[in-house]
Order: C-alpha cells, then sequence, then structure tokens
C-alpha cells in the first residue's frame, strides 16, 4: 500500500493597497470558519500577521491535492480583497510531529 504523501504548505496574504475595512470585516468570519473547519477535521494549521499589519502567513500540512482544494475555498472568500499565494515549502513536517501525541 502506499502512502500519500503531506507537505507543508505556505499562504502568504497581503492587504491591498486600497482595501476596503468593510470588505475585510466581511470576510474574516468566512476565514475563520474555512480554518475552524480545517482544523475540526483534526489538520493542524498556524497562522498570524506579521508586524507590519499588512501581511498574514498561514503554515499547514497536506497532500498536494487537500492543499489546493483548501486554497480554492480561500480564493472564493479572499478574491478581489486580498492579494495572496500559496507555496509549497520544502522545511521539517514539524506540523506532523507536534500532531502526535
Amino acid at each position: 500500500m502506499s502512502q500519500i504523501e503531506t507537505k507543508p504548505w505556505v499562504i502568504i496574504t497581503v492587504f491591498k493597497e486600497q482595501v476596503n475595512p468593510s470588505d475585510i470585516e466581511r470576510i474574516t468570519p468566512e476565514i475563520q470558519n474555512l480554518v475552524d473547519s480545517w482544523q475540526s477535521s483534526g489538520n493542524i494549521m498556524w497562522s498570524g500577521p506579521f508586524n507590519d499589519n499588512l501581511t498574514g502567513m498561514a503554515v499547514f500540512e497536506a497532500t498536494k491535492s487537500e492543499a489546493e482544494n483548501f486554497f480554492k475555498k480561500y480564493d472564493q472568500i479572499c478574491s478581489g480583497i486580498l492579494e495572496y499565494s500559496m507555496y509549497e515549502w520544502d522545511a521539517m513536517p514539524i506540523l506532523s510531529v507536534l500532531s502526535k501525541k
């Protein structure tokens, strides 16, 4: 049996220059629901802002398919409001180590 490989993924998000604060208020609960859904499935995600108050980062482990599916949902929520990109992160799979008790 072959095991499906999970890898670390990173989503970097930056506020657009002319972002409307009401748009941010509108999408914040949707993003939180997406993250809550991810975590309630037993997955771990670390996320938070940088000190510039414009940029944020989320780090999670997933298969390529899972990561693409998560990013598609993220894109549907944030499109036109935020600038964002997802990258496969060539780092030690720390989240899977931490999730094992």
